[in-house]
């Protein structure tokens, strides 16, 4: 069984993973070798314990200790630290207030591959370069709930297992297969390529004059079929754009221009995931 631990020194160095430690710190904390990241509520922690990832250690606020949510995350982790003290204490030490009062230090594990990934996918999103969390996260999430099979991220994307992107996910982060292009897959034309080579007609979403919409039938008769979405503000780059099968926009009415990343997923998802 866990050992409760009442937090009384708070430059405690155990304490440094949740307080003190920025994330790609976590990241690379048993390096080479992957390193944590941290989780953050009961319903996240507990996907991410169904999808088989370890706990290291929890941190809790006092008042949500004994509650039913948070006892059966603990029952469920084995013989690991579990530091306690009350809210205004865990907010100074964290610099936030906990969602739910919960906090659990998480092991990573190592990727799996682009072919991997992508090995009974019929429907895929691709990341170029998203680079805010919460973007990140709330990408995942329409993803998942969606019909999306798995997601693609270029190197350049943010982290889906940082802290604000996996609660921002509501923890499908951990319930869709999802991986990284290696490092040296970066220029558009490679992975554009990679896609293709696997099987998937590729789709780019950007405004362009010669865009076809969202909702043309053409891409229900794809058998396998990658969305691309590019980062906030610039969107894809023109290279992955010329590279791509088709360039595809969403509609816009009332001189809209676009919409941000994170809806426009959403309204790419649920078309073209059909």
């Amino acid at each position: 069984m866990p050992t409760v631990f009442e937090l009384t020194d708070f430059n405690a160095p155990e304490l440094d993973i949740f307080a003190r430690l920025k994330e790609n710190q976590l990241q690379h904390y048993f390096e080479p070798n992957p390193g944590l990241f941290i989780a953050e509520s009961p319903n996240v922690i507990e996907r991410a314990l169904n999808a088989g990832y370890l706990a290291h250690s929890i941190l809790v606020e006092k008042n949500e200790l004994d509650t039913p949510s948070v006892q059966k995350i603990i029952s469920r982790c084995g013989d690991i630290p579990v530091y306690t003290a009350p809210f205004d204490v865990l907010t100074k030490l964290t610099g936030f207030p906990l969602t739910r009062g919960l906090l659990c230090a998480m092991y990573r594990s190592v990727l799996p591959s682009v072919e991997e990934t992508c090995k009974k996918a019929r429907r895929i999103a691709v990341l170029e370069n998203v680079m805010n969390p919460t973007n990140v996260g709330a990408i995942f999430r329409s993803a998942a709930a969606l019909g999306m099979d798995a997601v693609l991220l270029t190197p350049g994307c943010s982290d889906p297992l940082y802290r604000r992107a996996s609660r921002v996910s509501m923890g499908t982060v951990f319930q869709i297969p999802w991986t990284y292009f290696e490092k040296n897959v970066t220029e558009p034309a490679n992975y554009v390529s990679r896609l293709k080579e696997l099987g998937f007609t590729t789709a780019a979403m950007a405004l362009k004059d010669n865009s076809t919409s969202v909702d043309n039938p053409v891409f229900q008769t794809c058998g396998k079929l990658a969305v691309i979405l590019g980062t906030e503000g610039e969107g894809l780059c023109n290279e992955t754009i010329t590279a791509c099968d088709y360039t595809v926009m969403i509609p816009m009415a009332h001189g809209v221009d676009s919409l941000n990343v994170a809806a426009a997923s959403a309204v790419a998802f649920w078309t073209l995931a059909k």
